[in-house]
């Protein structure tokens, strides 16, 4: 529900906006990659607007994705640590049930023969 939720109110309006700027800017721009260039830059691309601008987006999405993941990481860690100690604790208490079983059918035995 909070899938939908989200999609209908972030990502649906932020597609059109998107779709919106790329056909408002259709022109070809230069994009020059040389800073020392002159007049005749070397390093230099040249595409629709709109391709820098999404460009520019998707490297902003994948830069703020990956500072988001590096920084969740303690808590990932301390996650698989909960899940490990947790296993832990389910292992020594089926052992412990074991045990208890065990020892109660020793117990009952050893009044059945006693009788």
């Amino acid at each position: 529900m909070w899938r939908k939720l989200i999609l209908a109110l972030v990502v649906i309006p932020l597609a059109v906006v998107v779709i919106a700027l790329a056909v408002v800017n259709r022109k070809s721009a230069v994009l020059i990659l040389d800073p020392f260039g002159g007049a005749e830059p070397n390093l230099s691309l040249e595409a629709p607007f709109f391709l820098f601008l999404l460009g520019a987006f998707t490297i902003g999405l994948l830069v703020g994705g990956i500072a988001s993941w590096l920084n969740q990481g303690k808590w990932r860690r301390t996650a698989r640590e909960g899940v490990r100690e947790a296993r832990d604790w389910r292992r020594q208490a089926d052992r412990l049930e074991k045990e208890l079983e065990g020892s109660d059918q020793a117990s009952h035995r050893a009044q059945l023969t006693s009788d």
